[in-house]
């Protein structure tokens, strides 16, 4: 196939990622706001709605392994190609819905599709351009998975106000009908990634069947008790079918996820770090904007996030700055801080106030821009850059179920059945910042027992494809090697 018109011009490649990501990550914390309006319209209970959103995540957790399998032995743009058709297909299922099951498929699409084009749009965007755009991609991406949550609750508020539900949802369809302009605009065909990869149908199914249930569970956790069999047993089989999937590939000879490559000091480190960053956060934006349809209307409920995509762009900014240095491990360590000591300020007012909300967002959004994009990256880095498809897949997965799953049980126990906080309220966030806390301080702690002095990444070897852009040292270095000193004989 011919190349587009615009192939290999960064700008546009860029644009083509921000256009085809940016729609689903922003709907999916704008939803929320606008849910009272779909379910009124569509007759949908909150119950359903909830399931949908619910579905959509578990499809965009199945989707990033989807994506690997399918790029190690198909062509990359043309299965890019086709992932931006179906997103632009879901985008107007979902908006021209009638009725339950027709919004559900959409919105469920749309998941799913975008974490395709996350696995096979980003990672070239990285690989085919000089290392000197890595800082800008950086930003991009950070931009695109955070600043687009940042600003969903705000234009969900906006959109709310007007009382309509489905220009919101034709705007993304809009949005993504561009993005496959552009895709087809910078196309360049390229082969398969790596046709001697396994195919592994096995690793798919536990993915699948795993985020699916799991999701599942968590959905019918607003209706239902913790421990009701309709939401518990789907909930702990899922999480189960996760972990085996984890075991599973780390323990394969020829593996589809990278899981044993990422088993030393800095990717656990980063691993850690992202995940309960994602979790604290995402849990703690839920439990608070939960309280406030009692408080504020939906644009004022909006505006109350307005900081949060303040903090997301200026931390993107900051993070182009220190990604080239060794700053850039402390860059995520103040990441922490700064979520942890926002949790804590939105803790101390239930239901917060018109002034500790925007206080305690301006400050998670700034943690949630330094710690889970940056943590990522330290993992990344820590694999030769050939192997970044398979690690964006592993670390998506699990960001995502840390992210979208436990927010639901903990919002389970902190609210009644309408929302309004119970005393437990104050507990759910006290475990939000113990997640933050506790991920910080395991990243501290694995750094000093692994003997990590923290190394500026070397962009250009790491572009090579053959090495890290640094050498990871060993987990526990400091344990291990002080059990292989022979004791000193006396005397």
């Amino acid at each position: 196939m011919r190349p587009g018109p615009l192939a290999g011009r960064y700008p546009a490649a860029a644009a083509m990622v921000v256009l085809l990501l940016v729609p689903y990550l922003g709907l999916s914390s704008a939803l929320p706001s606008v849910g009272p309006l779909i379910s009124q319209q569509l007759h949908l209970d909150s119950q359903t709605i909830t399931l949908a959103r619910g579905l959509a995540n578990a499809g965009y957790a199945v989707g990033t392994v989807l994506a690997v399998q399918f790029a190690q032995h198909l062509p990359q743009r043309r299965m890019l190609l086709g992932y931006a058709v179906l997103l632009v297909a879901g985008s107007v299922i979902a908006a021209s819905a009638t009725g339950p099951k027709m919004f559900i498929a959409g919105h469920v699409l749309q998941g799913l599709c975008t974490s395709l084009l996350l696995i096979a749009a980003v990672p070239p965007l990285f690989l085919d351009y000089p290392a000197e755009k890595l800082r800008w991609t950086a930003v991009i991406l950070n931009l695109c998975v955070f600043g687009a949550v940042a600003a969903g609750p705000l234009v969900g508020g906006v959109q709310a106000s007007f009382h309509a539900w489905r220009p919101l949802f034709w705007t993304v369809a809009g949005i993504a009908v561009v993005g496959l302009l552009m895709s087809l605009l910078t196309f360049q065909d390229t082969p398969p990634a790596d046709r001697s990869a396994p195919r592994d149908p096995a690793a798919i199914g536990l993915a699948a069947v795993g985020s699916v249930a799991a999701f599942w569970g968590a959905s019918q956790l607003l209706t239902h008790r913790f421990l009701d069999p309709v939401a518990f047993g789907p909930l702990a089989g899922g999480l189960a079918l996760i972990v085996a999937l984890w075991i599973y590939q780390y323990r394969a000879r020829n593996p589809l996820l990278t899981v044993r490559s990422l088993a030393s000091t800095i990717p656990v480190a980063g691993i850690v770090v992202a995940v309960c960053a994602s979790a604290a956060s995402t849990s703690a934006i839920a439990l608070t904007s939960a309280v406030l349809p009692h408080r504020y209307p939906p644009l004022q409920q909006g505006l109350l996030y307005l900081p949060e995509i303040g903090g997301a762009v200026i931390t993107a900014i900051v993070f182009g700055a220190v990604f080239r240095t060794r700053l850039i491990h402390y860059f995520v360590l103040a990441g922490m801080v700064f979520l942890a000591v926002g949790i804590l300020v939105i803790r101390n007012a239930i239901p917060p106030t018109t002034v500790i909300t925007l206080i305690g967002s301006a400050l998670i959004g700034v943690g949630i821009g330094a710690s889970v994009t940056p943590a990522l990256f330290l993992a990344a880095f820590s694999l030769p850059s050939r192997s970044i498809q398979r690690v964006f897949a592993i670390l998506e997965l699990l960001r995502a179920v840390a992210a979208f799953m436990i927010a639901p049980i903990l919002l389970h126990f902190a609210t009644t059945v309408t929302s309004f906080p119970t005393a437990a309220m104050s507990t759910t966030l006290w475990i939000c910042f113990g997640l933050s806390a506790a991920g910080a301080t395991a990243g501290v702690l694995l750094y000093a027992l692994g003997r990590v002095r923290p190394p500026a990444p070397s962009l250009d070897r790491w572009m090579d494809g053959r090495e890290p852009a640094w050498q990871s040292p060993p987990l526990l270095a400091a344990i291990r090697h002080a059990r292989a000193e022979p004791p000193q004989a006396e005397g």
